[in-house]
């Protein structure tokens, strides 16, 4: 009997350590109420080690212990539940360096306590799968694009188009979260909650649930969980900028920037607690900021939107279709022999449409084998062209001898010519000066170009040219939406009007 007390009362303190934790960082001075929900679940994720734990470890973890092959209404007793949790953190500890090890066991416990705490306050013992699927792929690490599709997954049928119903469901279990840190009133579940997210009778693809719950601003009932996130991004963000309330000389995290006073900034504490002085009131609008940018960086990206180098902002998230793709047939995307060079690996990666036959494979290599470097003849072709030699009529005189023609089909040239622009443009700039005798590799570049069909090798050479082109446009496209990206992780999160 002693020994029970003991038990007991030592299970209730750990049910109580982490509310305790919890009211000792004083989250509640706090005036915004979605800043004090995303605070508060923060630290609960912190505190419990959930953010070492990736969605896709947690999906694993899911399937490891059998939940995927259960109905989502299926009830699980605690201990199996424990059983789940100490999968995922003895995983997790496989996972870190000797130097980063857990305290599983009190992870464990932590954990445990919160989600009865949220999911079964009245002690019947029993929590259903969604319960612990929709708590686990919340308050876990990872990205919110990632950890919204799995949701989706788990609230859309066979067809990709989100059901209600579901919807509904997983509203009611996660927005316990606040509830259970105290945020009822501002986030609790209303019968209301769906139809604010979505308009009732309309089908939601992914692609839309993506963009109405990362929007700005996201569905009220949820507007904490991309501020989570955020929050979890900014926490070593630095800003060398004195806070006009405090008088930091830096900040962390977020920075607020008045829309009304000039060069006046608060760091995120002196801001959520309502802090103004001089002329600043609360009603200002203020501007968040998640980066510092030096005046110089500044004044580089404003010349380059000026000079239009700067591209469009792309959308939040990736366009994922709509429906799902068939699987890559590897055998026909993989060569059905090793690659025995440069040569066969450029024809097989760059072939655009379906893959290129082995059969025509070993043709080109056959026809390639026959001079010495095919490439690098006809870039000395091309430097000819350019220096106003005699060689265009040498090629139409020579086109005359071997293919009778002066004209012939282009449709073959295209893919030979394919792997030339990834040589020319790696060899670098053109030669100024050419070999005279270089002339005589003309009849072995003729008749590697018409072996086995006419040839006009002018036809092929602007073709290259124009690949040369198409290459160097697309890597000046992919260095720009690079430049978006880190312009996308600068950029400036709008303050709403706090009053």
């Amino acid at each position: 009997m002693i020994e029970e007390s003991g038990k007991r009362r030592r299970t209730m303190a750990e049910k109580r350590q982490l509310f305790m934790e919890l009211r000792a960082q004083n989250f509640d001075v706090i005036r915004l109420s979605t800043y004090r929900t995303a605070c508060k679940l923060r630290f609960v994720q912190k505190r419990c080690n959930l953010h070492l734990v990736d969605i896709w470890n947690m999906i694993e973890a899911f399937r490891d212990n059998g939940l995927n092959t259960l109905d989502n209404n299926t009830e699980i007793n605690v201990s199996r539940l424990e059983t789940i949790i100490s999968s995922i953190y003895y995983q997790l500890n496989k996972r870190l360096p000797s130097t980063h090890q857990i305290g599983v066991d009190q992870s464990i416990s932590l954990l445990l306590n919160f989600m009865i705490a949220a999911y079964d306050s009245e002690g019947h013992g029993r929590l259903t799968v969604f319960s612990v699927k929709a708590i686990l792929a919340t308050m876990c690490g990872g990205k919110i694009l990632d950890k919204l599709r799995y949701i989706f997954s788990q609230v859309s049928d066979s067809s990709g188009f989100m059901v209600y119903a579901k919807f509904d469901q997983f509203l009611r279990e996660v927005l316990k979260l606040p509830t259970t840190v105290f945020e009822g009133p501002s986030f609790g579940y209303t019968d209301h909650s769906t139809r604010t997210c979505f308009p009732p009778q309309k089908k939601i693809a992914l692609n839309m649930f993506l963009d109405t719950i990362m929007a700005d601003p996201p569905p009220q009932c949820l507007v904490w969980l991309p501020l989570m996130h955020r929050l979890a991004h900014v926490e070593n963000v630095f800003h060398p900028v004195e806070c006009s309330f405090c008088r930091c000389e830096s900040m962390m995290g977020f920075r607020y920037r008045c829309q009304q006073c000039h060069s006046y900034q608060l760091c995120q504490n002196c801001f959520w607690r309502g802090h103004a002085n001089g002329p600043h009131s609360n009603q200002h609008q203020m501007k968040e900021h998640s980066s510092w940018k030096s005046p110089a960086k500044k004044l580089s990206h404003a010349i380059s939107k000026s000079l239009g180098c700067v591209p469009s902002r792309e959308p939040h998230h990736p366009v994922f279709p709509e429906h799902s793709e068939k699987p890559l047939d590897l055998p026909h995307v993989a060569p059905a022999r090793p690659l025995t060079n440069m040569n066969d690996a450029m024809v097989t990666h760059i072939s655009s449409g379906a893959p290129t036959p082995t059969k025509r494979l070993h043709s080109s290599m056959d026809t390639a084998s026959r001079v010495p470097d095919e490439h690098a003849l006809i870039s000395d072709y091309v430097t000819r062209l350019r220096t106003g030699t005699r060689l265009v009529e040498e090629e139409q005189k020579q086109t005359a001898q071997v293919a009778g023609s002066p004209h012939s089909s282009p449709s073959h040239g295209a893919n030979r010519s394919i792997p030339m622009p990834v040589r020319s443009t790696s060899a670098g700039s053109t030669p100024t000066h050419v070999p005279q005798d270089s002339i005589a590799g003309l009849g072995d570049v003729q008749e590697a170009f018409a072996h086995g069909t006419r040839r006009n090798l002018r036809s092929d050479l602007l073709v290259a040219a124009d690949s040369i082109t198409n290459t160097m446009s697309s890597l000046v496209k992919e260095l720009h939406s690079d430049d978006g990206a880190d312009e996308e992780d600068d950029k400036i999160q709008n303050g709403k009007d706090r009053g």
